[in-house]
């Protein structure tokens, strides 16, 4: 569900509340009919505005190991198809995908996807550790 929608449904019951009160006392004529409408649209424009402040409240939160899909990584040891890799300054288990590659030492990764506290990574540059990777270019050179 949008978080817009999750918002105004959650606004529903206090618009009960305001029109409630504001037609009781139009109705024991303590406030001009015209006021009372005045004063419950200004209720309504007052939760529209201040949803971009609270928007962030309602959208779904994506925490743990589903945070890290898509970052990369560099892999600590050989995966041959698990191991470890150091990502944002954490040591992660990891698979890689497919399970037939071998992944050496110092290869960048990145994390593909995640299940738990496994995270399921390729190598993005076909294998070549760092150290390879710089060599080779400056080979190139």
């Amino acid at each position: 569900m949008a978080p817009w929608i999750k918002y105004l449904l959650f606004q529903i019951p206090g618009w009960i509340v305001a029109a409630t009160i504001l037609a009781v006392l139009v109705h024991w004529e303590s406030l001009p009919t015209w006021l009372g409408v005045v004063c419950f649209c200004g209720w309504l424009l007052k939760d529209l505005l201040v949803y971009p402040f609270f928007r962030r409240a309602y959208e779904p939160s994506v925490t743990g190991s589903a945070r890290l899909i898509g970052s990369r990584a560099v892999a600590e040891g050989d995966l041959a198809p698990t191991g470890y890799i150091r990502v944002r300054g954490e040591l992660w288990r990891a698979v890689v995908s497919p399970a037939d590659q071998v992944v050496r030492s110092g290869t960048e990764v990145e994390i593909v996807s995640a299940e738990r506290m496994e995270v399921f990574v390729r190598a993005v540059n076909a294998g070549l550790s760092i150290g390879d990777a710089h060599s080779s270019t400056s080979k190139v050179s």
